[in-house]
């Protein structure tokens, strides 16, 4: 996949790129929806034998607009995204410097310069996609502002369980702890890239040594909790528990970032500044501070056998 960075104005020649059909959106999840819509610009492609190609924007719009203006966590980080929608079969990825004088063009102007203007023949979008400044584009005003040089197609809303399945509601979902229900709307577990760095080391004191994974910034991080996970170690699977929180057993200040340890089952290499992958599957229960060593113990063994229930494991 070729992948096409755009600032405002860009400087491409409307001859200089070949005719494509354009999924447009900002893809955060890369999620089933969102697949839906760069598939349906793929079949716009193999009909009309062109290239398929995406459309997205970086930095998000409401990093720039908004009230904070500042960057905001991801389902999907620029750099997955971009691997994400690479394994959907899409040949040439458009991202564009999303600025407050791009977000000022009128919905015509954005048509003409990075529609019409990209040579792009074909348009796909969801039914809620909107375009120009202050969204005032919409799916019903693509086909006036389109001057005839392109045909486009409205893909309507994929719900689950009742409910549309979107970047939104998966961010709330991760924000509640509850990754289980996110694979159903992603279309796969949830994963978040990070290294291994040295903590306090107390898990091995205590029999259940941990991997504490520092995350890498820009994703979501499910809040404190403990979690059924398995984790990428070498390009190998392993099956863990992991908590999310600040150890009140040990610490009284419960200030700050909270640390990510995972247990891992059946595990004993040294993996420090190791790059691993967390995929989040089932939130267990919520950190909770006990009376002592003995109870702290009993509990993460139960904990460990909840997480092997889940993935099946049989007991040790």
């Amino acid at each position: 996949m070729e992948v096409i960075n755009l600032g405002f104005p860009h400087n491409l020649d409307r001859q200089s790129v070949p005719e494509a059909a354009v999924a447009l959106g900002y893809f955060d999840g890369v999620h089933r929806g969102h697949q839906r819509v760069i598939g349906d610009a793929r079949e716009h492609a193999a009909q009309m034998g062109i290239k398929t190609a995406v459309m997205t924007f970086h930095p998000h719009p409401k990093a720039v607009l908004g009230k904070l203006r500042q960057d905001i966590d991801h389902i999907t980080p620029l750099n997955e995204k971009i691997r994400r929608i690479g394994d959907q079969g899409v040949d040439i990825l458009y991202i564009v410097d999303f600025t407050p004088e791009f977000a000022n063009l009128t919905p015509q102007e954005f048509v003409d310069q990075y529609i019409i203007g990209l040579n792009i023949v074909h348009v796909s979008a969801g039914f809620d996609y909107s375009y120009g400044r202050m969204g005032k584009g919409t799916m019903e005003t693509l086909p006036f502002h389109s001057r005839g040089k392109f045909t486009q197609s409205t893909v309507g809303k994929l719900s689950d369980g009742g409910e549309k399945i979107g970047s939104t509601r998966i961010r709330k979902l991760l924000a509640d702890g509850r990754t289980d229900e996110v694979a159903d709307l992603l279309g796969r577990q949830y994963t978040t890239p990070g290294v291994v760095i040295h903590g306090d080391k107390r898990g091995r004191t205590i029999g259940f040594p941990t991997a504490n994974v520092e995350p890498e910034k820009g994703y979501i991080i499910p809040p404190p909790g403990v979690y059924a996970v398995r984790i990428k170690i070498a390009g190998e699977w392993h099956f863990g528990v992991c908590n999310i929180g600040f150890k009140p057993t040990f610490n009284k200040d419960l200030e700050g970032k909270p640390s990510v340890e995972v247990h891992i089952f059946n595990f004993s290499e040294n993996v420090y500044d190791e790059q691993v992958v967390v995929e989040w599957h089932k939130y267990l229960r919520k950190e909770q501070k006990f009376p002592g060593i003995d109870a702290l113990v009993g509990q993460i063994l139960k904990d460990k056998r909840d997480a092997m229930d889940y993935f099946g494991i049989p007991a040790e």
